[in-house]
Parts: structure tokens; C-alpha cells; sequence
């Protein structure tokens, strides 16, 4: 058995070698494009290669959960718009560099509408401790760049990739512009805690499933989500900030920094964990509804699970 173990692992990890390689090769010769091209061939692309996925299923049951009212025309478009924005965002991290060298020019850089720059400069000119959280929408990498850009840091809670390979890679892409990254294993909660506790901002992406999680709802269906915003905000009483991206025509995007959300309180005052976390479920769903391409429609974001 100990062997049989040992067997599957190494098939594993040279399953990961060679997809990792392959995705490698393809960035290597989409780099020597101009990035605009490049992105459009890798929309292209992903929009022939995606239906073939068994994601591709997972993608429109989901939207079949989440849109009953919609036609399956519909929903293949929304799917297929989903797989064009994922492309994209892979081959952003390719060009990173070329594409927000200038994050920090204003309300209005030549890739990035800006909606929220003053509060951007006003939080960064009263420092605190601040809670950031925002969804898989857009290009969901660029609120820390341009947070940064405007020389506030936010230090943001990442999981990386099953393949090691690929998150070697994707770690070093998002350590060159990106804030500070804290990994998403044993003792991340408490290094987030310690960040607050010291007068920083952390970020956090909310909007997966989560095993064991809070009873919640998302699009009226029941989903388990993870407490550990609402848990950190009760621990720090801070403000905290929703932010989100919307991709645009001609490669561009948008980014909204909202004001701080009034989180509900229970009978002693404090942060109430259970509504504060579907309040930000609220918050997410308004955001997907609006632009529903650019949500990561292929996790199964329903399925409820115990830990035992």
C-alpha cells in the first residue's frame, strides 16, 4: 500500500510537471506579442478550449442554479465570456510589468478607471487598521497594485494553485507588484490578526466555498462561507472596505473602492460573525449579477460539506 502510495504521488507530480510546462511554453511565446494581441488570442483561445472542459458542465449547472430565469443561450454566453476573462488574467500576470507600470497615475491611468482614488489617498493618509475584501471578478489581482500604487499597502491572504509548479511561478508574478502575500495555511488567520493588531490593511478574497462554514446563502441558495473576515473584524473593530474589478472594452478596467460597510453589531455591541458574513455574500452576488462573464463560474460554490 505504502508503495501503491508512493506511486500515485510521483504520477501526480509529473502530471503537474507537464501540464505546468505546457502552460509555460504557451506563455513563453505569448510574451514575444504585444500584449493586447496576446490577449485577445488567449480570449480566443479559451473560448474554443473551454466547453471541452468538464468545468465547462460545472459552469452551467451552476448558472442554471444561479439564473434559472435565463435562456441556455444565455447561460453558454456567460460561460463563455468567463473563460475569456480567465485566459486574459492569466496572460496579465505574463505582462504585468508592461501592463501597470503606471498604477498610481491618478483617477484615471491609461488601463485602469480608478473609482474611489480619494478615499485610496485619504486611507492612506490616516493610517489604521482596515479589512479590504473583494470576489474572482475582472482581473481580482489589481485592488493591492493600485492600492499600493497610491502607497497604501495591503497585505493580501492568497491560496496558491494545486500545482506547485504553477504556483511557484504565480507567487514570484505576484510578489513584483503586489504587497505583502500571506499564504493561506495553519497560522494565516493569526498573521492577519497580528497585521491588524499592528495598524495594517489586509485583503481577502470571500467569495469560495468554504467546508464547515457558515451557514449562508448565495443567490438564495444555501452555501457554507468562511467566517474569518467577520471574525477578524470583531477581533479588531476596523472599517471595512469592499473593492472589486470590472473588465472593460480595449483591455481596460475598472476598480471601485467602496466606502465602509456598517456591520451589524449583536446585543453586546460587538461584530456579529453570522450576519456580517452574509452581508458580504450580499455584497458579492450584486457584484456577479451585475457582470456575470466575469465571475468564476466552475467551483462549486453550493456544495455544503462537514468537516468530521
Amino acid at each position: 500500500m505504502i508503495a501503491l502510495n508512493r506511486w500515485r504521488q510521483r504520477l501526480a507530480a509529473a502530471r503537474n510537471w507537464l501540464i505546468a510546462r505546457a502552460i509555460f511554453a504557451i506563455l513563453y511565446w505569448i510574451q514575444k506579442l504585444p500584449p493586447d494581441r496576446a490577449l485577445a488570442f488567449l480570449d480566443r483561445a479559451a473560448r474554443r478550449i473551454g466547453p471541452w472542459s468538464p468545468r465547462h458542465r460545472l459552469a452551467l449547472e451552476n448558472l442554471r442554479m444561479a439564473f434559472p430565469g435565463k435562456s441556455e443561450a444565455d447561460r453558454q454566453a456567460i460561460a463563455l465570456d468567463m473563460w475569456g476573462n480567465m485566459a486574459r488574467l492569466l496572460g496579465e500576470y505574463v505582462f504585468m510589468d508592461q501592463l501597470f507600470a503606471h498604477a498610481d497615475e491618478g483617477p484615471r491611468h491609461d488601463r485602469i478607471d480608478v473609482e474611489g482614488a480619494e478615499e485610496f489617498i485619504r486611507l492612506r493618509d490616516n493610517p489604521g487598521p482596515r479589512i479590504f475584501f473583494t470576489a474572482h471578478l475582472g482581473n481580482f489581482e489589481l485592488p493591492p497594485i493600485v492600492g499600493a500604487g497610491y502607497g497604501l499597502s495591503i497585505s493580501s491572504l492568497f491560496r496558491a494553485p494545486n500545482n506547485p509548479f504553477i504556483a511557484s511561478q504565480l507567487l514570484t508574478a505576484r510578489a513584483t507588484r503586489m504587497g505583502g502575500l500571506v499564504a493561506s495555511r495553519a497560522g494565516a488567520a493569526l498573521a492577519l490578526a497580528r497585521i491588524l493588531d499592528d495598524g495594517g490593511s489586509i485583503g481577502l478574497l470571500v467569495d469560495q466555498k468554504f467546508a464547515g462554514g457558515l451557514p449562508t446563502t448565495f443567490f438564495g441558495r444555501p452555501c457554507q462561507t468562511n467566517p474569518l473576515l467577520a471574525k477578524l473584524a470583531r477581533r479588531a473593530d476596523c472599517a471595512i472596505h469592499p473593492v472589486h474589478c470590472v473588465r472593460l472594452p480595449d483591455g481596460r478596467f475598472r476598480l471601485v473602492l467602496h466606502a465602509a460597510i456598517e456591520a451589524p453589531r449583536d446585543k453586546n455591541g460587538d461584530v456579529d460573525v453570522p450576519a456580517l458574513t452574509q452581508q458580504i455574500n450580499d455584497v458579492v452576488e450584486n457584484w456577479v449579477r451585475a457582470d456575470p462573464g466575469q465571475w468564476m463560474w466552475f467551483h462549486r460554490r453550493w456544495e455544503i460539506r462537514s468537516i468530521k
